[in-house]
């Protein structure tokens, strides 16, 4: 694993690549609270099986491209990141891998960009459509996205997750089975000034209309679900496939909880190899 970093738009990204140069390149897009670091047991496989893996510490995660303001983290600009990406690198596409709002950032960037992705893997949440209205009709979805009106609050939110040497923060991994080393890895960068509140400001900038107008996608598609998931439910899981036009594999994961690429490494892996060796349909 080598560390690398692309600039665009004035923003400079940090970068984690692994192995062989000429390997088929996937993506691989994190989620809140953590960062690339999250995928280094899943690269390691994926690596060892001949894939070249870039996993990006995106908008508001790398030190340099932390730009003031709710509306610099709007869905259009973290999609416009991954395209900055794929042109540095100089792909026309790649496999693209997402967990939590990773994954929702590579929903949408493969219902808008469909040519620029080969496959997608989305983990944990499912399409924005799907998740959008069992937000809006599903009591358990109501229940378990309660949270996100908390992060919304500006400032309170920073103050009670950082209290406490931000023992809040730290609880948000209750029970995945994290050692306190590896939750420190994620929480550790986030103390930083300013940074907690540019990650906050992907839920600030979230809206409602930018899941409801969410295409389907017409790449091969596997989303993975862990019935353990407290903040994402069934009703989204379930429903996720009928916004996908192409191959399909929804992949149920039991006794698992939210950080999948953390708690089972070797099944993701296993799961994305799956997707990305498939022949095509």
């Amino acid at each position: 694993m080598t560390a690398d970093r692309w600039t665009s738009g004035g923003l400079t990204f940090d970068l984690r690549v692994g192995g062989p140069a000429d390997g088929d390149p996937v993506v691989l897009l994190h989620g809140f609270p953590q960062n690339a670091a999250e995928w280094d047991g899943v690269t390691a496989r994926l690596n060892a099986a001949g894939y070249r893996t870039y996993a990006p510490d995106q908008r508001g995660y790398s030190p340099s491209a932390r730009p003031d303001g709710v509306d610099a983290y709007a869905l259009d600009h973290l999609v416009a990141d991954v395209l900055s990406l794929l042109d540095h690198l100089g792909l026309a596409s790649a496999h693209v891998v997402g967990h939590d709002w990773g994954a929702i950032v590579a929903w949408h960037l493969t219902a808008r960009h469909p040519d620029r992705v080969r496959t997608l893997t989305a983990l944990s949440v499912g399409h924005p459509r799907a998740f959008v209205t069992a937000l809006r009709s599903d009591p358990d979805q109501r229940k378990k996205s309660s949270y996100i009106y908390f992060f919304r609050r500006r400032w309170i939110a920073e103050r009670v997750l950082l209290a406490f040497n931000a023992r809040t923060l730290r609880g948000v991994f209750a029970g995945s089975g994290l050692s306190r080393d590896d939750v420190d890895r994620y929480v550790r960068p986030l103390r930083a000034r300013g940074a907690l509140t540019a990650t906050l400001n992907w839920y600030r900038a979230m809206r409602a209309r930018d899941s409801l107008n969410a295409g389907p996608v017409r790449v091969p598609t596997t989303y993975v679900w862990s019935d353990g998931d407290t903040a994402l439910g069934r009703a989204a899981a379930e429903a996720t496939g009928t916004h996908v036009e192409s191959d399909y594999t929804f992949v149920e994961l039991e006794g698992l909880t939210h950080w999948l690429p953390d708690q089972a490494p070797d099944r993701i892996a296993e799961v994305v190899l799956e997707r990305v060796s498939a022949p095509a349909r």
